[in-house]
C-alpha cells in the first residue's frame, strides 16, 4: 500500500503516517501501522486503525471545524508563494475552529455582562401623555355631594425615571464570580483551539511537502523504467535479450506512469485539504516553499514536559478555571437561601400638561426574605454539586491523559527517528541493488527480472523513507501540543531546538 493511500484512508488532512517495510530485495509492501499525533481524536475524532477507517470516520471528519475554514482573499492566477510560517498566519485568521473559539470568547463575555446586570444599576425612562375620564364612584366607592360622579376628560402628562439598585444580593455576586472564571475558561478554550489550529496546518502542510517527494520519486522512478525499456529494446535488437524482456520492461514502464498519476493527484488534492484548513480560496494555485529536512530534536526530560505540559495547556488551564466555575456556582446555589437588599427610586414630572408639571419623587429600600421556595434552592443545590463533582473529575482525567500524551509523542519520536535511520540505510542500499542488477543486465548475465525486482524495492524504500520523515516532523509538532507551545515554538521544534 502506497503512503498516499493509507495515510489518507485513515484520515484525509494528513494526520497519520505509517512505516513501510523495504529491503534490497523485493518484497511486497507491508500495511503500515497508523500514526496518532496529540490530541488526534479530539481534533477529527478518526479512529486509530485504518480497518476503523470507514464511513463514520468520513462523517465525523467532514464536519470537523477544524478541516475547514473560513475563505478569503482575492484569487490571482499566478500561484501564491505559501511558506509554514504564512500557512500557520493563515490557519489562526481564517480556520474554522479557530474562529469559533474567538466567537466562543465573545459569547462568555456577554454572559459576564448579563451576570454583572444583576449588580449594576438599572435606570429606565417613561413618559407618556393621556386624557383620562373617572367614575369616581365606582373607582372609589364614594360620592362627592353636588359633584357629578363623572369627572373629566382631563389631560395628565408624566415624565419619570426609575432607577433600581441591588445593595446586597450575594447570589448575585457568586454568579457574577462564577461567570468571570466562565470567561477564563473561554479566553483558554480559543488559545487551545489556536494551538489544534497549529497542529493541523503544520500536519497538512508536512503532508503536502511529503506529496511533493512522492512526485519527485515517481518521476525518478518513471525515468528509471523509460531507461530500463530503452535498454531493453537495444538488448533485443543486438540480440541479447529476449522479446520478453522488452515486454516486462513496457509493463513496469507503464506502471511507473501509473504510479506518478497517482502521485500527481494525490499532491493536488492534498493542496486543496490545506487550502481548507487556511481559508485559501481553493482556485487559488499555490506553491509551499518552506523544506523541512531531518533535524534531529533535543528534548528535555520526560517529567519535565509533563510539568510542563501542566503548566502551559490551554485545555488544561481552562479546566481548572471550570473547575472554579462550577465551586462558585455552588456557592451561588447556597445563596438563594440569603436575604438581599435592593433600592427602588423614580424621580419625574407629572400634571394636567408639560407646562404645568411639577417634581415627584419616591425612594424605597426592600428587603427580600426567602422562607419557602418549594425546594427549589435545594434542587439547585443538588445540581450544582453534581456539576463540580463532574469538573473535578473530569480535571483528574485531563491530568492523567497529559500525562499519557507526552510519554507517548517520546516513545513516537525515539522510534521514528530510528526508522528514518532505517529507511535512509535502505535507499542506499536499494540504491546500488538496482545498479548493479541494471549493470548485470547489459553485460547479458541475467534477464530483466533482477531489475524489475530491485526497482520496486528502491520504490518501496523511497515510499517508506518519506514516510518516516513525516512522520518523525509530526512526532515533533505532536510534542509542542502535547506540551502546549504549538503556537509560540512550532518553528524551534521543527529546527530541532
Amino acid at each position: 500500500m502506497r503512503f498516499q493511500s493509507w495515510a489518507r484512508a485513515v484520515l484525509p488532512g494528513a494526520l497519520l503516517y505509517g512505516g513501510l517495510a523495504a529491503s534490497a530485495q523485493y518484497s511486497a509492501p507491508a500495511t503500515p501501522a497508523p500514526y496518532n499525533p496529540i490530541a488526534l481524536a479530539e481534533v477529527t475524532g478518526a479512529p486509530r486503525t485504518a480497518v476503523q477507517a470507514g464511513q463514520n470516520s468520513n462523517q465525523s471528519l467532514a464536519q470537523n471545524p477544524y478541516l475547514g475554514g473560513v475563505p478569503a482573499g482575492q484569487i490571482s492566477a499566478t500561484p501564491v508563494a505559501l511558506s509554514l510560517e504564512d500557512a500557520v498566519n493563515l490557519g489562526l485568521k481564517q480556520n474554522l475552529g479557530g474562529v469559533l473559539g474567538t466567537d466562543a470568547v465573545i459569547d462568555a463575555r456577554g454572559q459576564r455582562w448579563q451576570a454583572l446586570s444583576e449588580l449594576l444599576p438599572t435606570v429606565i425612562t417613561d413618559t407618556g401623555f393621556g386624557v383620562h375620564q373617572i367614575n369616581v364612584k365606582a373607582a372609589f366607592g364614594i360620592t362627592i355631594p353636588k359633584e357629578p360622579p363623572i369627572i373629566g376628560p382631563f389631560g395628565y402628562f408624566d415624565s419619570r425615571a426609575y432607577l433600581t439598585q441591588s445593595v446586597f444580593d450575594w447570589e448575585s455576586i457568586e454568579r457574577a464570580r462564577s461567570s468571570r472564571a466562565e470567561l477564563r475558561s473561554a479566553e483558554s478554550g480559543s488559545r487551545d483551539a489556536r494551538e489544534l489550529v497549529v497542529l493541523v496546518v503544520v500536519s497538512n502542510y508536512l503532508l503536502v511537502i511529503a506529496d511533493q517527494s512522492e512526485v519527485e520519486s515517481a518521476t525518478s522512478q518513471r525515468d528509471t523504467a523509460r531507461a530500463l525499456f530503452q535498454q531493453a529494446s537495444d538488448q533485443k535488437t543486438a540480440g541479447l535479450a529476449s522479446a520478453v524482456d522488452v515486454l516486462r520492461s513496457q509493463v513496469q514502464l507503464q506502471s511507473r506512469e501509473q504510479k506518478l498519476i497517482t502521485a500527481r493527484n494525490d499532491l493536488a488534492k492534498q493542496k486543496l485539504v490545506l487550502a481548507r484548513a487556511i481559508g485559501l480560496p481553493l482556485a487559488q494555485p499555490f506553491d509551499v516553499t518552506t523544506q523541512v529536512p531531518y533535524k534531529e530534536l533535543t528534548t528535555s526530560g520526560l517529567d519535565e514536559a509533563i510539568q510542563s505540559a501542566y503548566k502551559d495547556r490551554p485545555d488544561f488551564l481552562g479546566q481548572l478555571s471550570r473547575v472554579r466555575s462550577a465551586e462558585l456556582g455552588r456557592k451561588a446555589a447556597s445563596a438563594e437561601r440569603y436575604p438581599s437588599i435592593g433600592a427602588e427610586t423614580d424621580y419625574g414630572l407629572s400634571g394636567v400638561n408639560p407646562g404645568s408639571s411639577h417634581g415627584t419623587v419616591d425612594a424605597a429600600a426592600t428587603l427580600r426574605i426567602p422562607v419557602f421556595q418549594g425546594g427549589r434552592v435545594h434542587g439547585d443545590v443538588l445540581r450544582a454539586d453534581a456539576s463540580l463533582t463532574e469538573e473535578r473529575q473530569r480535571l483528574e482525567d485531563l491530568r492523567a491523559k497529559i500525562g499519557q500524551e507526552v510519554r507517548d509523542v517520546y516513545l513516537d519520536l525515539e522510534a521514528a527517528a530510528q526508522e528514518v535511520s532505517v529507511e535512509q540505510s535502505a535507499v542506499t542500499l536499494a540504491t546500488q541493488t538496482l545498479q548493479q542488477s541494471r549493470d548485470r543486465f547489459s553485460w547479458g548475465v541475467t534477464d530483466n527480472i533482477e531489475v524489475v525486482q530491485a526497482q520496486d524495492a528502491l520504490a518501496i524504500a523511497t515510499d517508506a523513507y518519506i514516510a518516516s520523515l513525516y512522520s518523525y516532523n509530526v512526532a515533533k509538532i505532536s510534542l509542542a501540543r502535547a506540551t502546549g507551545v504549538a503556537e509560540s515554538r512550532y518553528p524551534e521544534y521543527l529546527k530541532g531546538n
